[in-house]
């Protein structure tokens, strides 16, 4: 079934349908572009909110960024920005294959149909005319055939008339005759007319206007599949982008899941743990009868004139009470403001950026000489003078930066040295058995005080050998004990003399096995090859585990 068929006398149904359709397809580009513009609308507000809630530190300046909590987080954000990227290649997608080429082709098909409905108007006048022309050959037919009755009337009526003159009859005779062949042509004329107006309306309505109803049909059904197509095209662009943004939900899952309570619990012992020993019993003073005590920083002295002074209050009191309101503090080179063991991570930070640094220039250095060797050897490649003074400032950089590194070396000693001396003060003091080493052996002056204390515990005796007794005792059992497997080895970066209980030595360069891994106090249990195991800090060696 076509239109020019069934159709044949509906030219302005027909129009009104095609003005129709190209209206509907107008109205499904224009719906998409606006759905583009909230597309991009929500992608824009979606990169925005994550820019808002994205810190705005660098992760390593950022100490919550060591959090899995903030780590989730900040994933969760990123998979909403990839999310927010998805919805902008959408609305890009929309923009570019439905409401660019939609458009186009919409104009396309107005002209088409503007050219169609032209060409059919054509027809239609062209019939029109032929009508009027039909209608008036019929008219002047009529109008001569009257004209010609009544001539031969006026002819009959003279000739029958005795009162008539021949020359009259005569003239009415010749009237009438004209008249009637001037009717015998209009009446050609109007035969003609008439055969020629059916041959051209028969060939408007079965030939000319079919073909143009049917070209009508044609574009319709084309306009029609096409925004068909273009609906598809809408739902096409979400189903590209559905793996991806399937994708990020999995990421978000996947943040939400690795969220690890005990290892951010662990990570911010790490990065405030201060490696201060707790504050020990306070001693009895008593007033009643002079006595020498010995000063310490939690207890009150009494000078050479009798009278009783607080010693180190300003002291004891920032350690014994940690919940208080800290002083402000001045920022010193060798991080000697900050608790001991954050101390020693910030030393030992510094080391290392000093090391890479030195091996950098090392390098440069090396790369310096070679170069200058070539120009030395090929002149016409370059000056090996203009390279001097390169070489001057790499030697002067690599001359401050050993210093810089003997002077953190230096410090970080002292540090780990502090914070196990901290440590045996505190396992002195409440007399359990201690955790694994976590802290540097400890220096002359801290064995003395944790013998002191040792002396004032009820559950141990006391030992006259309590200055130079080892912190870690429970070392020399677990050392009787069977050999651990090693889990790994490792390479001493730098010389360490273990010159304490439960510490072992190592030169620079020299292959251990791992026994036991850091546990976060910054040492590491190793096992020399031609025996004997020991502790050692963990900066100073490059590990490999199995």
């Amino acid at each position: 079934m076509d239109w020019g068929t069934e159709l044949w006398d509906q030219f302005e149904v027909l129009e009104r349908h095609t003005q129709w359709g190209l209206d509907l397809l107008d109205r499904y580009v224009k719906f998409v572009k606006e759905r583009t513009e909230v597309e991009q609308a929500y992608a824009k507000q979606l990169r925005s909110l994550v820019k808002k809630y994205l810190p705005k530190r660098p992760i390593k300046d950022d100490p919550e960024s060591k959090f899995s909590q903030q780590q989730s987080f900040v994933q969760i954000l990123q998979e909403v920005n990839d999310f927010a990227g998805q919805r902008e290649l959408v609305a890009e997608n929309l923009s570019v294959r439905v409401c660019l080429e939609l458009a186009k082709y919409s104009q396309e098909m107005k002209q088409e149909r503007k050219m169609h409905f032209q060409e059919g108007r054509r027809a239609q006048q062209q019939l029109e005319n032929g009508f009027k022309q039909l209608e008036n050959s019929k008219r002047k037919f009529e109008r001569d055939c009257r004209e010609a009755e009544k001539a031969a009337q006026t002819a009959e009526r003279l000739d029958q008339d005795i009162n008539a003159t021949k020359a009259d009859v005569e003239k009415a005779k010749q009237q009438a005759h004209l008249r009637s062949h001037m009717a015998e042509e209009s009446k050609n004329e109007y035969a003609a007319q008439l055969q020629r107006f059916n041959r051209d309306q028969a060939h408007f309505y079965f030939s000319q206007m079919p073909q143009i109803f049917d070209k009508l049909q044609d574009m319709d059904e084309r306009r029609a599949t096409r925004l068909g197509a273009g609906y598809g095209l809408l739902s096409e662009a979400e189903l590209q982008v559905v793996p991806i943004i399937a994708k990020c939900l999995e990421g978000m899952k996947v943040a939400a899941d690795t969220v690890d309570p005990k290892n951010d619990s662990q990570v911010l012992i790490e990065l405030h743990k201060s490696g201060f020993a707790r504050p020990g019993d306070v001693e009895f003073e008593d007033f009643s009868q002079p006595m020498n005590r010995a000063p310490s920083d939690s207890s009150l002295g009494t000078p050479s004139d009798g009278r009783p002074e607080l010693r180190g209050s300003g002291r004891s009191r920032a350690k014994r009470w940690p919940f208080g309101k800290k002083n402000k503090t001045v920022v010193t080179e060798d991080f000697s403001h900050l608790p001991p063991e954050q101390q020693r991570k910030r030393l030992q930070q510094q080391l290392e950026e000093r090391s890479r640094e030195l091996q950098k220039e090392v390098d440069q250095r090396e790369a310096l000489k070679k170069m200058k060797d070539v120009y030395e050897k090929t002149p016409q490649m370059g000056d090996p003078a203009s390279l001097e003074p390169q070489i001057t400032e790499t030697l002067s950089n690599i001359e401050r930066l050993k210093l810089e590194v003997q002077k953190y070396e230096a410090w970080l000693a002292e540090a780990e040295s502090r914070v196990l001396s901290n440590k045996g003060d505190s396992l002195g003091r409440h007399a359990r058995p201690p955790d694994p080493p976590a802290s540097a052996p400890p220096d002359s002056s801290s064995n003395s005080n944790a013998s002191q204390d040792n002396k004032e515990s009820s559950e141990e005796p006391p030992s006259e050998e309590g200055q130079d007794a080892p912190i870690y005792t429970e070392f020399d059992e677990d050392f009787e004990e069977e050999p651990a497997s090693p889990i790994g080895h490792c390479v001493a970066i730098y010389h360490f003399e273990g010159s304490s209980e439960g510490t072992i030595s190592m030169a620079e360069g020299e292959d251990l096995s791992l026994v036991e891994e850091d546990k976060g106090d910054g040492w590491t249990r190793v096992r020399r090859k031609e025996g004997g195991e020991g502790y050692v800090p963990t900066s100073y060696l490059q590990v490999t585990l199995n």
